[in-house]
């Protein structure tokens, strides 16, 4: 009986090496540290680049018994060494002029443990937080520093940490599996801050051998490179709780909100080409912002992606700052210097899809982990991409946390979310046949939609007064209505309808504007529906779409004048306002993401006139209550004149919550009106105090001398009219004196 059992244990000895030696142990922890056995104590080490290993059995180090070639080594005694064992080791290798010896902790002698609650939550799809529990987290285990590792990949058969501290062998750091989690974790002690790292995986049904970078990781070396660091310590002083405390009581509903969107890559450059780093956008960016009235920047996405002219929108680290720009601590002294000078701070996110690069989320685990297996489900024809399984509760525990995770750890002050129709509907951009339907038949996404809902339940609840944006270009119902009654629970809504109409009308030629007029008073019959935000956006000025200046028609002048027109209607129309860079002075090329703007169009006086204009629109709207308090309703809108369709001119009112006002005329023709008649609310004089024609603008500074007087000759069903000269391709701002 005994002769059987130790052939037994021999065997088994035998396979768990050969599994070590092979990096296929499923459990290290069953091999390898410390154990009792029979009558005696033991310590297997497994050290494959050194020569001799000794332990510290209580003040001594004695030498361990090398019991194969390969670098395992053992020592038995018997009483167990202080816990957690110190060994000390030397490396004799060729390369070396003498033997090094250094003293170490080995990882096996830890057994850490990841609170159940957690792992609970996580699998439950419910862990909003879970990049405090995943990734890579300097922790101290037994007084001993060190980083422990956890990663979610419930199809592998082995999970190794692999860097430059062990030669990237996938033998050295095998990983143990947390229970049913399919979370694997290993603690490796003393393992120095900024040292790169990945998982290597082998799938437990094919034996595929996969290479991944750390999907919670917070921070990433220089693409084209990807490996993840292990973390440094964060040493940012934030100094904005007035602003945050300001942001919790917000009224956002009636408050001027007018966003600068940005590609931090290409507003501004050094001469050598080198990108601007996170804190001299903070030197450069927020006095022109300041300077334009602009009351937050909108930061295209700067999560970790592996290529540029993606913009940031295939992602790969959906917890990490772009190295690009500089660190997390960096881009946090960005964020709070906004904050300091009243500048708020969005971010674009990409919840909908991620790219099918090998060393990211694509078949983590040599599965569709977070993508879905069938293609019709799973893949995004338009972009290349693979698109997140809402389904699963995992995937959903990711997400919800990259959310998280850049509003607690950056303060920042809402998302907008990228996509959002591809998120909703099944058949997105797909063909009949392409495309699986949800189990009432419907081509709803109902994850999705789910998924969404506790998003914003979340941001809502944990961040107060941070918003959330929709980019969703249908018109799917209630996206920016609360959840409890309905809807997605969205701040606000991208209008994407406005957009193309009012651009598809700029780039007519003004002489048939009059067949157009529709296009300009269509938006009022949905104008209420969503809280909505009116973007000129970077997808209008890419891509062969030419930029904003170039669809306007005419010659020089005329474009400049229209563009003038366009940026005074965007203005003046109800809804928040978002402009990308480069539109503000009327950037002739398209956006290239590759160059910074052309700012040496400044010195052009029409393109000055531009941006003149845009920075007194901008401070018109944030100083004017009647431009911005009832932006989401229809109290605040009325128009004077929209079927004045042969002269291509609209007119309306725009009303503050105390019911003052202003008037808004705007001349879509290269014709001057004269003796132009609007009924008008009440007389008295009424002050131009906007008129986009102005010679500081490049126009022709035709208009209405300052002021203008109404009567009260009845007119439009007004009790009072003014008569106005309306200059050509031009908008005016009249306000009652009082006012």
């Amino acid at each position: 009986m005994p002769s059987n059992l130790n052939l037994d244990t021999s065997s088994r000895s035998s396979l768990l090496v050969e599994a070590l030696l092979t990096a296929r142990l499923h459990d290290p922890f069953n091999y390898l540290g410390a154990r009792t056995e029979y009558d005696y104590s033991l310590v297997r080490v497994f050290y494959p680049y050194v020569s001799r290993v000794w332990i510290d059995t209580g003040g001594t180090f004695t030498a361990m018994t090398r019991i194969h070639p390969a670098g395992v080594f053992e020592w038995r005694g018997s009483s167990m060494p202080p816990m957690p064992y110190l060994l000390r080791v030397e490396d004799s290798s060729a390369a070396l002029p003498a033997p090094l010896i250094h003293e170490t902790y080995d990882a096996y002698g830890f057994a850490p443990q990841i609170p159940e609650y957690d792992l609970h939550l996580f699998n439950e799809g419910k862990l909003r937080q879970a990049y405090r529990t995943l990734g890579s987290h300097s922790v101290e285990i037994n007084g001993v520093a060190g980083v422990l590792f956890s990663v979610w990949a419930p199809n592998a058969g082995r999970v190794s940490v692999v860097g430059e501290f062990n030669r990237w062998d996938g033998r050295v750091h095998q990983m143990a599996v947390e229970g049913l989690s399919g979370v694997w974790k290993l603690f490796i002690p003393g393992l120095a801050s900024n040292s790169l790292y990945k998982y290597e995986i082998r799938n437990r049904d094919s034996g595929e051998i996969l290479l991944k970078t750390d999907p919670y990781a917070m921070q990433y070396e220089l693409r084209p490179h990807t490996a993840a660091l292990t973390p440094h310590g964060s040493e940012a002083i934030w100094q904005d709780s007035e602003w945050i405390a300001r942001r919790a009581i917000w009224d956002w509903l009636h408050a001027p909100l007018n966003i600068y969107e940005i590609h931090p890559g290409s507003w501004k450059r050094h001469r050598d080409g080198r990108f601007y780093s996170y804190r001299e956008l903070a030197l450069h960016l927020i006095p022109y912002v300041q300077e334009m009235g602009y009351t937050h920047v909108e930061l295209l996405p700067v999560s970790e992606h592996p290529l540029d002219e993606s913009w940031g929108y295939q992602t790969t680290g959906y917890f990490a700052p772009t190295s690009r720009y500089g660190s997390p601590d960096d881009l946090k002294f960005f964020v709070n210097a906004c904050h300091r000078e009243g500048i708020g701070v969005i971010l674009d996110w990409v919840p909908a899809h991620f790219p099918q690069d090998a060393f990211a989320l694509a078949r983590f685990d040599g599965s569709a982990l977070y993508e879905h297996e069938d293609p019709r489900l799973g893949l995004h024809r338009d972009w290349g991409t693979c698109i997140f399984n809402y389904g699963r509760n995992e995937v959903k525990s990711f997400l919800l946390s990259s959310a998280h995770y850049w509003l607690a750890e950056f303060h920042l002050d809402g998302l907008r979310v990228d996509a959002v129709a591809s998120m909703l509907y099944l058949d997105y951009s797909r063909d009949p046949g392409e495309w699986l339907p949800n189990k009432f038949g419907g081509r709803e996404n109902l994850e999705a939609i789910d998924f969404l809902r506790e998003l914003n339940i979340m941001v809502h609840e944990e961040f107060p007064g941070a918003l959330t944006l929709a980019e969703e270009s249908t018109a799917w119902p209630a996206v920016s209505h609360p959840t409890y009654v309905g809807g997605l629970g969205f701040s606000m809504k991208w209008n994407m309808g406005w957009m193309n109409d009012t651009l598809s009308y700029m780039s007519i030629d003004p002489v048939f504007r009059r067949f157009h007029q529709d296009q300009l008073t269509f938006g009022q019959l949905y104008a209420y529906t969503e809280n909505f935000v009116l973007p000129l956006s970077h997808d209008e000025v890419v891509h062969g779409k030419a930029s904003l200046l170039g669809k306007m028609p005419g010659d020089e002048w005329q474009q400049f004048a229209n563009l003038r027109l366009l940026v005074t209607y965007q203005i003046t129309y109800p809804g928040k306002k978002l402009n990308f860079m480069g539109n503000e002075f009327a950037q002739g090329r398209e956006w290239n993401s590759g160059r910074e703007l052309n700012w040496e169009q400044l010195g052009h006086e029409q393109h000055r006139g531009i941006h003149t204009a845009s920075r007194d629109l901008n401070r018109l709207y944030r100083m004017l209550p009647a431009l911005h308090q009832l932006d989401f309703a229809a109290t605040g809108f009325s128009w004077v004149d929209c079927h004045d369709a042969d002269n291509s001119v609209i007119s309306y009112l725009r009303y503050a919550c105390d019911g003052s006002f202003v008037l808004v005329v705007l001349n879509f023709t290269p014709v001057p009106r004269t003796h132009y008649r609007l009924g008008v609310p009440e007389g008295g004089n009424y002050h131009e105090i906007f008129n986009s024609d102005s010679h500081h603008y490049g126009g022709s500074n035709l208009g209405n001398m300052g002021y203008i007087n109404a009567t009260d000759h009845p007119w439009m069903g007004r009790s009072h009219s003014v008569v106005i000269t309306l200059p050509p391709l031009a908008g005016i701002i009249l306000s009652p004196q009082s006012a």
